[in-house]
């Protein structure tokens, strides 16, 4: 075995039993308050409620961990198995030498082959797990319509994208990597705004929020605090899950509101009211132009990386592949820099989560008070069966958002 696969190895192991011993803590920790939660947690769910809510976190938990090792199993397999390696050289020999479609195909047809493993534990989570505790709201014809959905949509937008791409590799030189990063960071840019309008209607119907007292309450809130929104509309989220959001997509002029029909139901106008400055709240304070700009460091990174890894005679070829294709490069990237950003995320989560601080202290400002805010937060947990005692670590690697309790800490203090 080379250096470059024992290292690859050592990687993935280090990532899979880091995720194995915080999902452990994390269970430890939960079942150490099953039977006496802490009185912060009895003030947010009763009893049964919370006895339901640590029994799903613990199965998820559980299960959880047989897909990361099944996962980080075939993972390992195709990248020391020669799968790649023969994918790329019968798809690469349907066109000509350095033939831009063929090897735009290969990525295509790899990511689709990685992900078919995966397919029965996504169909047990949904229709065994979710539908145990009430969440799943979905059909067996509407999943296999969104996974085909899905694979046709990547076809679609994935095929010309990749191939601009490898054509900017092509005939821009050794500083590729910067009008790479140009065209893909504008993609994204693109899609902020497209993809609520083209692709979303794809898998859910979005309506207008009907005339009535909540709609008023929303454009008027939206008016008192400075933003602007082009629409307000409901998602119907209630078809595939139980579950309940609410966010805002676009910028500038194309801004809208999105709120899920589930979240309208679970909370009354004045919580829904305090659900949307939070969000709002992330928009006055400026977070959304600090994440596109960290998005757009990370990609910048990352694409300085591949070009160094392409233009080495080691990466491709401790892998099969042969040295200087740039396609392989990139898929070896995506496949491999998961192990390698897993121990950075407890610092973007970090900033996540002081966004949200500052997210809450301007619901709280906008709402006159924290009431509204924090019965929002209590039924959304109380819905969502929400774990309200994870283990530090386990929050800290894992979650985005502060945990509940520390949440309505933030709100109450003066």
């Amino acid at each position: 075995m080379s250096i470059v696969l024992l290292l690859t190895a050592v990687l993935l192991g280090l990532r899979l039993v880091a995720e194995l011993v915080l999902s452990a803590l994390n269970r430890a920790e939960v079942q150490r308050h099953s039977a006496a939660p802490p009185a912060a947690v009895s003030a947010i769910m009763d009893g049964p409620t919370y006895a339901k809510s640590v029994a799903y976190t613990l199965e998820k938990s559980r299960f959880e961990v047989l897909t990361g090792i099944f996962d980080t199993l075939v993972l390992g397999l195709v990248l020391v198995g020669g799968v790649l390696p023969w994918l790329f050289s019968t798809v690469a020999s349907w066109g000509g030498p350095e033939t831009l479609w063929t090897r735009t195909l290969f990525v295509l047809l790899a990511g689709v082959l990685l992900a078919l493993p995966a397919l029965p534990f996504e169909w047990w989570e949904q229709f065994r797990l979710e539908q145990k505790y009430g969440f799943n709201k979905s059909t067996p014809g509407l999943w296999v319509t969104d996974k085909l959905k899905g694979a046709l949509l990547m076809f679609a937008i994935g095929f010309p994208l990749f191939w601009a791409l490898l054509w900017v590799v092509q005939w821009t030189g050794p500083s590729w990597w910067l009008w790479a990063f140009g065209l893909m960071f504008g993609f994204q840019l693109l899609m902020m705004i497209l993809y609520p309008k083209l692709i979303l209607p794809l898998f859910n119907k979005l309506t207008p929020l009907p005339e009535g007292d909540l709609r008023t309450r929303l454009l008027a809130l939206g008016d008192r605090t400075g933003f602007q929104a082009k629409t307000i509309e409901v998602i119907d989220g209630s078809k595939r899950s139980g579950h309940s959001n609410a966010y805002f997509t676009g910028f500038g002029r194309f801004r809208r509101i999105v709120l899920f029909d589930t979240l309208i139901a679970q909370l009354t106008p004045e919580e829904l009211e305090a659900v949307l400055a939070h969000e709002i709240g992330h928009y006055r304070r400026g977070h959304i132009p600090k994440m596109i700009a960290m998005s757009a460091a990370m990609m910048l990174g990352g694409f300085a990386v591949i070009a160094w890894l392409a233009r080495s005679n080691w990466f491709n070829a401790a892998f099969g592949f042969p040295t200087g294709e740039i396609a392989p490069s990139f898929l070896l990237f995506g496949l491999l820099s998961g192990a390698v950003t897993f121990w950075f995320s407890p610092l973007s989560n970090l900033l996540s989560r002081k966004h949200e601080y500052e997210a809450d202290a301007f619901a709280r400002e906008a709402m006159g008070g924290p009431t509204a805010m924090l019965g929002a937060l209590r039924k959304l947990a109380q819905k969502n069966l929400s774990n309200l005692t994870p283990h530090s670590w386990f929050s800290g690697f894992y979650y985005s958002h502060p945990t509940l309790v520390e949440r309505e800490a933030a709100l109450v203090k003066s």
